[in-house]
């Protein structure tokens, strides 16, 4: 006898769907913090020899990160993701197909916030990435910085997660079996400080090392633009410039991470909080840029690839622009 459970309400569902992002907002916000504190703490309780085991772990596993990480498919596949899909909800779109026996370098763009389609589209499964491009496996490159954190470092494995540094994306893109995508979000966390909505302004005149890497490895290029990224917090206002931004470039350089003052929607209410707000993540995936191998590309090979890049992720742009209410006279900016 089949047994059939009764849908969730809507209510319900969208409870549901607000407590997923809540737990993954906490989780980029305050929880490396915890597993830090947690860690210590425990060396002064009568658990001392949890952290004590967990250390000498740490110290034998401390290359796993760089060598493509430990991903959980059991995390990846979690129905938490799902709901946190359907809050927005995400949808991830293919324009062309990737073939499975060769390596990728996607370039994704913009950063926003806290870029929220990239971890959805790459870290887990929740948008379908494993069918619609069957045999390709992602790996989303993140600051090292969340990898030197106890317990959170294995956290962020689980879903994909690999460091940003030159010796993990070369162990990813060396494999020659092939399927294996590299993807990087190129403004980085100093993109994040002109992430608001409406904005179209990209952080990618002088980010060539993504392309100098594509070059070095031979792997095709691919483009990658998440329309709606940008509309999911407020921002402080902080041109370039003022005091506020003088002070997070600073602490960028100190720090390694971007701090932009960000608000949207509270938990139980709309007009203030941390919760981003309920608006549509839609993210093309563009077609290959083919690319020639060489060791030691010059400058002006680098310029030439880079430029034809941009020239690609603007006409992604450009012919998807109108499905996602972008204004006609709307362009992007590089900077």
């Amino acid at each position: 006898m089949k047994i059939e459970f009764a849908p969730l309400s809507v209510p319900l569902q969208r409870r549901l769907q607000t407590a997923s992002v809540v737990q993954w907002v906490f989780s980029f916000l305050c929880l490396a913090q915890c597993c830090t504190a947690v860690f210590i703490a425990l060396f002064f309780t009568r658990f001392w020899l949890v952290s004590a085991l967990y250390a000498a772990w740490w110290f034998i596993d401390r290359e796993k990160p760089s060598k493509g990480g430990r991903r959980i498919h059991i995390i990846r596949n979690s129905i938490v993701w799902r709901y946190m899909r359907d809050y927005f909800p995400v949808v991830l779109v293919k324009t062309a197909e990737l073939d499975p026996r060769q390596n990728y370098v996607m370039g994704f763009h913009p950063h926003g916030v806290l870029a929220a389609g990239a971890f959805l589209n790459f870290c887990t499964e929740a948008s379908g990435f494993s069918t619609l491009f069957p045999g390709i496996t992602p790996h989303l490159m993140m600051l090292s910085l969340w990898f030197r954190i106890p317990f959170f470092r294995d956290y962020v494995m689980s879903g994909g997660l690999v460091p940003s540094d030159k010796q993990s994306a070369s162990y990813v893109l060396q494999k020659p079996e092939g399927g294996n995508v590299l993807a990087i979000i190129v403004g980085g966390a100093q993109e994040a400080l002109d992430a608001r909505p409406g904005s179209c302004t990209l952080l990618l005149k002088n980010r060539k090392g993504f392309v100098r890497l594509a070059i070095q490895h031979g792997t095709p290029l691919v483009p990658i633009f998440s329309f709606g990224e940008n509309d999911l917090f407020e921002q402080v206002r902080n041109p370039k410039g003022s005091w506020l931004r003088q002070l997070q470039h600073r602490l960028q350089q100190i720090m390694g991470i971007s701090l932009p003052l960000f608000h949207a929607r509270g938990i139980f209410q709309y007009s203030f909080g941390l919760i981003p707000y309920r608006r549509p993540i839609c993210t093309v995936v563009g077609k290959p840029i083919p690319v020639q191998r060489k060791h030691r590309p010059s400058e002006e090979e680098v310029d030439q690839v880079h430029q034809k890049y941009l020239n690609e992720l603007s006409k992604l742009f450009e012919e998807h622009k109108a499905k996602y209410d972008i204004p006609e006279d709307r362009h992007l900016e590089f900077i």
